[in-house]
């Protein structure tokens, strides 16, 4: 597979698994991601080799269940009403009575102990516009199976886009841009997985950083973000824990990758065991951009390294650097 070019599935089609997320589930590797063909909005993937990626399923889309959680004030609608006399926008998505569909982005998954539930969050917008800010929630029984969509809404009022999630130390955590991009807030899960029960950091305060990517190597903490250039790519940074804690100090950030981060963005990083050892491996997204052009975005995946002073780091290649050897 090559860096920036289109990835197949098993059937032959293109895989949409944009602003993803990997979660392995014993032998198997599902890859979660957004899909804005037809009616969908998140799509499933999985293999065991980084080989072939198989497609299991559209687990979120415009039809799916709804469910209210014990969560008040939470906008259950995955479709809008366009205002009367808005200008036509060829950019929205509508379904077939015309209504708009919501824009879901970046979506991640965790399995919960508690539950036994796979619960998933992402960043919900309304479909009209980027007003809406909120951060969203769906389970289900299996990875791959028809998530429940249990609603969107402002983690104790902040305004909440790029997102991810983050198991560590015993603890679950939400961590999305807020204030306008400006800062990354950090909310501690419930026990449940599915609202946030206080915000334990807010970090890179007015440093506009978005497209977080969280991951710890032995007793260091360490995120990957972006700056705030909306389609276009700009030069990746990394930090990590000062105290070996995610609530605690934090370094400044230094660069990763080039000025363009090789023409991506942080996605996610995957940590693997891999032939005795523990590898890392940094999943980007190359926007294609607005509308149509949103198609034509791809993937680029390369290992991650570690310097003298124990801070990552990416080189380019043509190929796509793909856990065992692939």
């Amino acid at each position: 597979m090559k860096n920036g070019q289109f990835w197949y599935d098993t059937d032959g089609n293109i895989i949409h698994a944009h602003g993803g997320w990997i979660l392995k589930v014993d032998d198997y590797y599902y890859w979660y991601g957004e899909d804005r063909t037809d009616l969908n909005f998140v799509s499933c993937y999985r293999t065991k080799d980084f080989k072939t990626f198989e497609f299991r399923n559209h687990v979120l889309t415009a039809n799916s269940p709804v469910k209210a959680s014990y969560l008040r004030s939470v906008n259950l609608s995955l479709k809008t009403e366009e205002p009367e006399g808005t200008p036509n926008n060829q950019l929205r998505r509508k379904d077939e009575n015309g209504l708009v569909l919501a824009n879901i982005e970046r979506p991640k998954v965790l399995y919960c102990k508690a539950t036994g539930k796979y619960v998933m969050w992402m960043h919900f917008e309304n479909g009209l516009n980027y007003s809406s800010a909120c951060c969203a929630v769906a389970s289900c029984d299996t990875p791959d199976g028809d998530f429940v969509y249990h609603g969107s809404f402002n983690p104790f009022g902040n305004d909440s886009r790029d997102c991810t999630v983050y198991e560590a130390d015993g603890e679950a955590y939400f961590v999305s841009s807020s204030r306008g991009n400006k800062d990354l807030y950090v909310y501690r899960l419930t026990e449940d997985y599915r609202s946030v029960e206080d915000t334990v950091k807010i970090m890179f305060q007015n440093q506009l950083r978005e497209a977080p990517a969280f991951f710890q190597k032995d007793e260091q903490h360490y995120v990957l973000t972006s700056g705030c250039t909306g389609w276009n790519p700009n030069q990746g940074g990394a930090a990590v824990s000062r105290e070996g804690r995610v609530d605690g100090k934090w370094s400044l950030i230094s660069n990763f990758g080039d000025e363009t981060t090789f023409y991506s963005q942080p996605s996610f990083v995957l940590r693997v065991e891999e032939n005795g050892k523990t590898e890392y491996y940094y999943f980007g997204d190359r926007w294609g951009g607005r509308g149509e052009l949103y198609f034509n975005s791809t993937y680029v995946v390369l290992k991650i390294k570690f310097d003298e002073n124990n801070m990552p780091y990416i080189e380019y290649t043509e190929d796509a650097q793909l856990p065992f050897g692939k």
